[in-house]
């Protein structure tokens, strides 16, 4: 076929030497442009780049009129441009034509260098001298206007996410007053942040950051009111919290809140936290939408699931209403540090003075710092679904990324994550590349209107933010137009930006003063705070690297001191693959991105009753922060290794990979690696939230699918089976006693000898007492037999590595080895469970049973009473007490060399 280049592809600048398919193009297809006619070299995806003029060996590749890498060798129109990133991505997914074999353009790009002896400040724009309003929330304390008026309920670390989770989910189920907005019409609803952070031993490296973000979650304009809730005996705490926000001037004083602190049983803490918060529904209501200036609207630019059109129509349109918005007084924040670099020269056309400039390129240095301080480069960003999408490398998404920069906007601001904007004006906040975690930093910095940029269809939303989602291109929104609030795509079929910013302004002033976006209505969000790292400075990797990621798999040889009664079994399902505690429909999603819909698609099934009749008990998801804005190498194998770990656990009946669709961590990905094991991916199901049309359509789909897979599916009968079809965790936190510690060891020996399996984390603190007290017991070696998340494969006593020691980490790594269950001694605050293996909680610490003791399953470490408490939840006759309650979570670690990017 022929075509006239201009109606199969763009061209960003007039000077660009490639263009960008609008369209799928076969290969062998004629184009016509600039008086002359090539033929393309092969099939071009859409979003793929192809030569539209000859470039010479060495010369630039260009786009936006800027370089993104260099020809390694001559390059005619209509070759297809790719480099070994791209080939190498693309290998993995099921294409149905050849791809180049070999790359013809390196990605090396040459530093930028600040002139500063020719620098010109740059232009500010004039403010428009009428006043343009939304209806929006006053606050007092200079804490600015809300776009929203929420109760929050906020784990101030890690350890509470569960207990805030399943508050804020009381109160929106009625539990409080019903109905909520009947009642009280100012009040938009009732959320929980939780996150990730701040629940190790250690003061995290990220402490100033987790405490400013947390500060300015706190005194945001769309928060009510706020109930900041911790145990006390985190590295993080509400005491550190406050004596921080008083000591920087936060206004914390001009915020309805409370610091709570769980310190009974989960019940009692759950309606306490209910009547605080049904104590503050008249005030928080007592705030009423008035008339607000433009002024006070802070837009947080933010693109997520990019594709090569982000940059020609998404981001500009963007970049558009953002300036807009500034001209009425407004501010914009711009932010993902790595994705801007390879595209300085284009942000800083346009910037206030020097200072600003390098304070600029500073804060890129300091991030490519800590990036290699991991052993990676902040280069790799893109990740698959990126170059799946066209985007081969950092700088040609970053070219794209930075056209949230209206040319004629300067740039005023260069800030920390999450400080606060103070002034009117566009601001560049230093983050991650990773969407959801560089978003916290800019709410907390004050932004109340989120603009949301996506390529392949990303469907991120913030609890207490609204997120207006803007598609680059019109295939798309039709794909997903439930999901989505704007289509830039119009621009590419022939729009006019200035009429389709106007529009999209209009619809800003729309959601600003309360009517909601799409995103809202589908009910579902997300929260990732920048992730704290390992390292603080340069260090010799070679040892980390060089070392086996896997263990021998091997277990340590024990002696038994006592015979275990032939007696003691459990009522275990006899499925096909062998004797198992429970049975479970597990819907896993393959990124942080698809983690709330896994939990909409498990909860539904639950609803629907979906294999109850073949004897599955319940569906689970396991939402998680990983897959996507996190570095390649050892930590993406910990994280592959983790989900694969749950995937194949023992006690899934039937399980199903749910994809955003444009991770690093794809379905195709995983289908890879699983087939790398030996494991046929024809015993799962795929399903992926983009390409199979939205939020709706998909949650339908894998509902259908569960059903008719099990229709067929004979109920599993229940027989008796002895302690050698069990494997279990055993833990400890807090300080262990010498009698504890003798207690779990014999329990270790009596389940080995009786042939089961005992996996006991190098973290336990009981382990290292049992090793220095009983060393004729345990032959113990310094080595782990299993790596964090390695799947056991012989029965047996086995040590897992640990390279955290945060306890939900710990559990997460513990359930990739296929345990049923585990068993904690807990001294101190009790553990969140496992969300698919009942975690045992037992203490004979007389302040934890003072404090907790309605909460812990068993106050004694007597080795038959805890051989007796297994035996009851193998059989699932005994479900242990927060297990039950559903204070459950679910966390990677990332090891000691993951960093966000």
């Amino acid at each position: 076929m022929d075509y006239d280049l201009m109606t199969v592809a763009r061209l960003p600048a007039p000077d660009d030497n490639v263009a960008i398919a609008t369209q799928t193009l076969e290969g062998g297809t004629r184009i016509r442009y600039d008086e002359q006619q090539f033929q393309l070299s092969h099939t071009i995806l859409e979003g793929h780049r192809f030569a539209s003029q000859p470039i010479s060996e060495l010369a630039a590749l260009l786009s936006w009129g800027l370089p993104f890498g260099f020809a390694t060798r001559a390059i005619a129109p209509g070759d297809y441009v790719c480099n070994q990133k791209m080939i190498d991505s693309l290998s993995i997914r099921n294409l149905s034509f050849q791809l180049p074999e070999t790359p013809n353009f390196s990605d090396k790009i040459a530093p930028y260098v600040l002139n500063e002896a020719e620098f010109c400040p740059g232009k500010q724009l004039a403010r428009y001298t009428d006043e343009r309003c939304f209806l929006g929330y006053p606050r007092p304390g200079g804490r600015g206007v809300g776009t929203r008026n929420y109760i929050v309920v906020m784990g101030t670390t890690a350890r509470t996410s569960s207990f805030a989770r399943q508050l804020a989910d009381m109160c929106r189920r009625g539990e409080v007053t019903s109905p909520l907005q009947k009642a009280y019409p100012n009040v938009d609803g009732i959320v929980a942040v939780t996150h990730t952070e701040g629940g190790e031993g250690r003061t995290p490296n990220n402490i100033d950051m987790l405490l400013r973000t947390l500060a300015g979650f706190a005194v945001h304009p769309n928060i009510g009111a706020m109930l900041l809730v911790d145990y006390g005996t985190e590295a993080v705490t509400n005491e550190m919290l406050q004596s921080y926000m008083q000591r920087e001037g936060y206004a914390l004083d001009d915020v309805v809140h409370r610091f709570y602190r769980l310190q009974g049983s989960f019940d009692t803490d759950l309606a306490n936290g209910a009547k605080i918060i049904n104590g503050w529904l008249g005030t928080v209501n007592s705030v009423p939408r008035t008339e607000q200036s433009l002024e006070y609207l802070k837009i947080a630019l933010q693109c997520g699931g990019s594709d090569a059109f982000s940059g020609v129509s998404g981001n500009p349109l963007a970049a558009y209403v953002a300036k807009e918005v500034i001209r009425y007084g407004g501010c914009a924040n711009l932010a993902e540090t790595d994705e801007l670099i390879g595209s300085e020269a284009y942000v800083l056309q346009n910037v206030r003075d020097l200072s600003t400039a390098r304070t600029f390129l500073d804060t890129i240095e300091r991030f490519k710092e800590r990036v290699a301080w991991h052993g990676h480069s902040a280069e790799g960003n893109p990740s698959g679904g990126n170059n799946f999408r066209g985007l081969y490398n950092i700088a040609i998404k970053s070219i794209g990324a930075a056209m949230k920069r209206h040319p004629d906007v300067c740039l005023d601001y260069v800030i920390n994550y999450s400080q606060l904007m103070e002034s009117p004006g566009y601001y560049f906040m230093d983050s991650p590349g990773n969407d959801l975690e560089s978003i916290a930093g800019q709410v907390a910095s004050g932004s109340n209107m989120i603009f949301f940029v996506t390529g392949n269809g990303s469907i991120t939303n913030f609890p207490f933010v609204p997120t207006i989602k803007i598609v680059t291109t019109s295939g798309r929104y039709e794909m997903l137009s439930k999901d989505m609030d704007v289509n830039a795509g119009a621009y590419l079929d022939g729009t006019p930006m200035e009429e389709l910013g106007e529009s999209m302004l209009d619809l800003t002033v729309d959601v600003a003063s309360g009517e909601r976006s799409v995103g809202e209505k589908a009910g579902h969000s997300q929260v990732s705070l920048w992730r704290d790292w390992k390292q603080t400075g340069p260090i010799d990797l070679e040892p980390l690297l060089s070392e086996s990621e896997l263990k021998s798999g091997e277990p340590i040889a024990v002696t038994a001191q006592r015979s275990v009664p032939t007696t003691l079994q459990f009522r275990a399902l006899q499925t096909e693959a062998g004797c198992r505690t429970d049975q479970v429909g597990l819907i896993l999603p393959t990124s942080l991105c698809s983690g709330q819909i896994a939990q909409m698609i498990a909860y539904r099934c639950n609803e629907r009753k979906i294999g109850e009749k073949q004897g599955i008990s319940r569906f689970v998801a396991l939402p998680h922060t990983e897959g996507c804005g996190v570095s390649s190498g050892r930590s993406e194998e910990i994280y592959t290794r983790t989900m694969i770990g749950h995937l194949t656990h023992p006690t899934v009946a039937l399980g199903l990979l749910l994809e955003h669709g444009c991770e690093k961590t794809h379905n195709d990905h995983v289908r890879h690696e699983i087939q790398n094991l030996g494991i046929s991916p024809e015993r799962y199901g795929w399903a992926s939230v983009q390409l199979d049309g939205g939020i709706d359509a998909v949650i339908e789909k894998v509902q259908d699918w569960f059903s008719e897979t099990l229709a067929d599916k004979p109920p599993v009968p229940v027989v008796n089976a002895g302690l050698e079809h069990l494997c279990i965790a055993v833990t400890s936190t807090g300080e262990a006693t010498e009698g504890v510690s003798q207690s779990l060891t014999q329990l270790t020996h009596r389940v080995a000898a009786a042939g089961g399996t005992v996996i006991v984390p190098a973290n336990a603190e009981w382990l290292s007492v049992s090793v220095s007290h009983q060393p004729s017991v345990v032959h113990l070696t310094n080595t782990p037999t299993l790596a964090y998340g390695q799947r056991v494969e012989k029965a047996g006593f086995h040590i897992m590595e640990t390279p955290t020691d945060q306890p939900t980490e710990t559990l997460t790594g513990l359930g990739a080895t296929g345990v049923d269950l585990a068993l904690a001694h807990i001294v101190g605050a009790p553990l969140q469970s496992h969300v698919m293996v009942p975690l045992i909680q037992v203490s004979t610490d007389a302040r934890t049973q003072s404090s907790y003791g309605t909460d812990l399953d068993s106050e004694s470490a007597n080795v038959d009473d805890l051989l007796a408490l297994i035996v009851e939840v193998a059989s699932r006759q005994y479900t242990p007490k927060l297990h039950g309650k559903g204070n459950t979570d679910f966390q990677l670690t990332r090891g000691l060399l993951g960093i966000s990017m």
